[in-house]
Protein backbone atom coordinates (compact mmCIF):
# COMPACT_ATOMS: atom_id res chain seq x y z
CA UNK A 1 0.00 0.00 0.00
CA UNK A 2 1.30 3.75 -1.28
CA UNK A 3 0.92 5.39 1.87
CA UNK A 4 1.86 9.17 0.45
CA UNK A 5 4.13 10.77 -2.02
CA UNK A 6 6.29 13.67 -1.98
CA UNK A 7 7.35 15.22 -4.90
CA UNK A 8 7.35 18.05 -7.15
CA UNK A 9 4.10 18.23 -9.15
CA UNK A 10 5.53 18.29 -12.79
CA UNK A 11 1.52 17.87 -14.09
CA UNK A 12 -1.86 18.67 -13.39
CA UNK A 13 -4.94 18.17 -15.20
CA UNK A 14 -8.97 18.75 -14.19
CA UNK A 15 -8.89 15.85 -11.54
CA UNK A 16 -5.26 14.72 -12.06
CA UNK A 17 -1.99 15.61 -10.27
CA UNK A 18 1.08 13.69 -11.48
CA UNK A 19 4.04 14.21 -8.38
CA UNK A 20 7.56 13.07 -9.45
CA UNK A 21 9.33 10.95 -6.60
CA UNK A 22 12.86 9.98 -7.19
CA UNK A 23 12.43 9.97 -10.80
CA UNK A 24 8.97 8.40 -11.32
CA UNK A 25 6.04 10.32 -11.86
CA UNK A 26 3.12 9.19 -10.13
CA UNK A 27 -0.02 9.92 -11.56
CA UNK A 28 -3.14 10.49 -9.05
CA UNK A 29 -6.73 10.80 -9.37
CA UNK A 30 -7.87 13.64 -7.22
CA UNK A 31 -10.34 16.55 -6.67
CA UNK A 32 -10.60 20.08 -7.75
CA UNK A 33 -10.07 21.14 -3.82
CA UNK A 34 -6.32 19.37 -3.65
CA UNK A 35 -5.52 20.44 -7.56
CA UNK A 36 -6.31 24.46 -5.90
CA UNK A 37 -4.44 24.23 -2.91
CA UNK A 38 -1.47 22.82 -5.12
CA UNK A 39 -1.37 24.16 -8.59
CA UNK A 40 0.60 26.97 -7.80
CA UNK A 41 3.03 25.29 -5.56
CA UNK A 42 6.99 25.76 -6.04
CA UNK A 43 7.70 23.55 -3.47
CA UNK A 44 7.36 19.40 -2.74
CA UNK A 45 3.63 18.51 -2.36
CA UNK A 46 2.61 16.27 -0.25
CA UNK A 47 -0.52 13.70 -1.23
CA UNK A 48 -1.80 11.20 1.21
CA UNK A 49 -3.20 8.42 -1.13
CA UNK A 50 -4.97 5.23 -1.38
CA UNK A 51 -4.65 2.36 -4.66
CA UNK A 52 -8.24 1.59 -6.24
CA UNK A 53 -7.71 -2.11 -7.64
CA UNK A 54 -10.42 -3.12 -10.70
CA UNK A 55 -10.19 -5.95 -12.61
CA UNK A 56 -9.63 -3.44 -15.47
CA UNK A 57 -7.40 -0.88 -14.03
CA UNK A 58 -5.55 0.38 -11.10
CA UNK A 59 -5.36 3.53 -10.48
CA UNK A 60 -3.96 5.80 -7.39
CA UNK A 61 -6.16 8.35 -5.93
CA UNK A 62 -4.37 11.39 -3.65
CA UNK A 63 -4.89 14.14 -1.79
CA UNK A 64 -3.90 17.11 0.03
CA UNK A 65 -5.27 16.70 3.48
CA UNK A 66 -5.85 13.26 5.32
CA UNK A 67 -9.08 14.38 5.82
CA UNK A 68 -10.06 14.64 2.15
CA UNK A 69 -8.22 10.62 2.26
CA UNK A 70 -10.64 9.83 4.84
CA UNK A 71 -13.79 10.97 3.15
CA UNK A 72 -12.44 9.54 0.21
CA UNK A 73 -12.53 6.18 1.79
CA UNK A 74 -16.24 6.78 3.46
CA UNK A 75 -17.76 7.28 0.42
CA UNK A 76 -16.47 4.63 -1.44
CA UNK A 77 -17.51 2.26 1.37
CA UNK A 78 -21.43 3.72 0.70
CA UNK A 79 -23.13 1.13 -1.96
CA UNK A 80 -23.03 2.11 -5.67
CA UNK A 81 -20.82 4.88 -4.90
CA UNK A 82 -17.59 4.70 -6.93
CA UNK A 83 -14.57 6.45 -6.89
CA UNK A 84 -15.53 8.87 -9.23
CA UNK A 85 -18.77 9.51 -7.28
CA UNK A 86 -16.76 10.63 -4.72
CA UNK A 87 -14.20 12.67 -6.17
CA UNK A 88 -17.04 14.57 -7.89
CA UNK A 89 -18.10 15.24 -4.40
CA UNK A 90 -15.30 15.61 -3.10
CA UNK A 91 -14.66 18.90 -5.71
CA UNK A 92 -18.06 20.11 -4.73
CA UNK A 93 -17.46 20.11 -1.17
CA UNK A 94 -14.81 20.01 1.39
CA UNK A 95 -14.80 16.88 4.11
CA UNK A 96 -16.72 19.51 6.75
CA UNK A 97 -19.25 20.39 4.37
CA UNK A 98 -20.03 16.94 3.64
CA UNK A 99 -19.97 15.68 6.98
CA UNK A 100 -22.47 18.69 7.97
CA UNK A 101 -24.54 17.85 4.79
CA UNK A 102 -24.67 13.77 6.44
CA UNK A 103 -24.83 14.95 9.90
CA UNK A 104 -27.96 17.36 9.04
CA UNK A 105 -29.53 14.89 6.64
CA UNK A 106 -29.21 17.22 3.46
CA UNK A 107 -29.30 14.98 0.65
CA UNK A 108 -29.90 17.70 -1.75
CA UNK A 109 -26.48 19.77 -1.04
CA UNK A 110 -24.82 16.35 -1.91
CA UNK A 111 -26.77 16.57 -5.23
CA UNK A 112 -24.74 19.24 -6.63
CA UNK A 113 -22.20 17.46 -7.64
CA UNK A 114 -22.27 15.82 -10.95
CA UNK A 115 -23.68 12.31 -11.51
CA UNK A 116 -25.28 12.52 -8.00
CA UNK A 117 -28.89 12.05 -7.76
CA UNK A 118 -31.28 12.16 -4.51
CA UNK A 119 -31.56 8.52 -4.73
CA UNK A 120 -27.99 8.30 -4.64
CA UNK A 121 -27.59 11.29 -2.22
CA UNK A 122 -30.26 9.80 0.31
CA UNK A 123 -28.47 6.71 0.49
CA UNK A 124 -24.97 8.48 1.46
CA UNK A 125 -26.88 10.23 4.31
CA UNK A 126 -28.45 7.05 5.20
CA UNK A 127 -25.03 4.67 5.26
CA UNK A 128 -22.81 7.32 6.71
CA UNK A 129 -24.73 9.24 9.44
CA UNK A 130 -23.70 6.82 12.05
CA UNK A 131 -20.15 6.19 10.75
CA UNK A 132 -19.53 10.25 10.49
CA UNK A 133 -20.51 10.72 14.23
CA UNK A 134 -17.19 8.50 15.38
CA UNK A 135 -14.94 10.11 12.96
CA UNK A 136 -14.57 13.46 14.15
CA UNK A 137 -11.56 14.15 12.09
CA UNK A 138 -13.19 15.60 9.11
CA UNK A 139 -15.56 17.24 11.10
CA UNK A 140 -12.12 19.63 12.16
CA UNK A 141 -12.62 18.71 15.96
CA UNK A 142 -16.33 19.20 16.22
CA UNK A 143 -18.77 15.90 17.00
CA UNK A 144 -21.23 15.22 14.63
CA UNK A 145 -24.12 15.81 17.37
CA UNK A 146 -22.74 19.26 18.23
CA UNK A 147 -23.65 20.08 14.80
CA UNK A 148 -27.73 18.81 15.00
CA UNK A 149 -29.74 20.38 17.78
CA UNK A 150 -33.11 18.42 19.44
CA UNK A 151 -34.91 18.30 16.38
CA UNK A 152 -32.66 17.46 13.77
CA UNK A 153 -31.95 20.59 12.20
CA UNK A 154 -28.36 22.36 12.29
CA UNK A 155 -27.49 22.88 15.97
CA UNK A 156 -26.11 26.80 16.97
CA UNK A 157 -22.36 25.56 16.33
CA UNK A 158 -23.54 24.38 12.91
CA UNK A 159 -24.93 27.78 11.96
CA UNK A 160 -22.17 30.01 13.52
CA UNK A 161 -19.69 27.49 11.47
CA UNK A 162 -21.64 28.68 8.55
CA UNK A 163 -21.57 32.22 9.78
CA UNK A 164 -17.70 32.42 10.02
CA UNK A 165 -17.52 30.42 6.69
CA UNK A 166 -19.27 33.55 5.04
CA UNK A 167 -16.49 36.00 6.69
CA UNK A 168 -13.82 33.80 4.81
CA UNK A 169 -12.80 31.50 7.32
CA UNK A 170 -12.66 27.81 6.57
CA UNK A 171 -14.46 25.29 7.88
CA UNK A 172 -11.73 23.41 9.61
CA UNK A 173 -10.33 27.03 11.16
CA UNK A 174 -13.84 27.91 12.78
CA UNK A 175 -14.84 24.61 13.83
CA UNK A 176 -11.00 24.61 15.48
CA UNK A 177 -12.00 27.85 17.08
CA UNK A 178 -15.63 26.32 18.04
CA UNK A 179 -14.39 22.95 19.62
CA UNK A 180 -14.90 23.36 23.47
CA UNK A 181 -17.64 25.85 23.38
CA UNK A 182 -20.59 25.54 24.92
CA UNK A 183 -23.55 24.54 22.35
CA UNK A 184 -26.22 25.84 24.41
CA UNK A 185 -24.74 29.40 23.85
CA UNK A 186 -26.83 31.78 21.39
CA UNK A 187 -25.50 31.40 17.73
CA UNK A 188 -23.84 34.99 17.95
CA UNK A 189 -22.41 34.15 21.22
CA UNK A 190 -20.24 31.41 19.44
CA UNK A 191 -19.31 33.87 16.90
CA UNK A 192 -17.79 35.97 19.24
CA UNK A 193 -15.70 33.31 21.14
CA UNK A 194 -14.59 32.02 17.66
CA UNK A 195 -13.20 35.87 16.62
CA UNK A 196 -11.62 35.87 20.62
CA UNK A 197 -10.00 32.40 19.84
CA UNK A 198 -8.71 33.06 15.98
CA UNK A 199 -7.23 36.18 17.77
CA UNK A 200 -5.32 34.43 20.21
CA UNK A 201 -4.88 31.78 17.70
CA UNK A 202 -2.57 34.03 15.29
Amino acid sequence: MIYSVRGKVIHLEQELAVVECGGVGYACRTTLNTVGKIQNSKDEVTLYTVLHVREDAVELFGFATNDELNCFKLLTSVSGVGPKNALCILSTMTPQAFALAVATEDAKTITKAKGVGPKLAQRIVLELKDKLQKDIAVTGGIEIPDMIDAKGGVSNIGEAISALTVLGYTQPEAAKALSGADATMEVEELIKYALKRFATMK
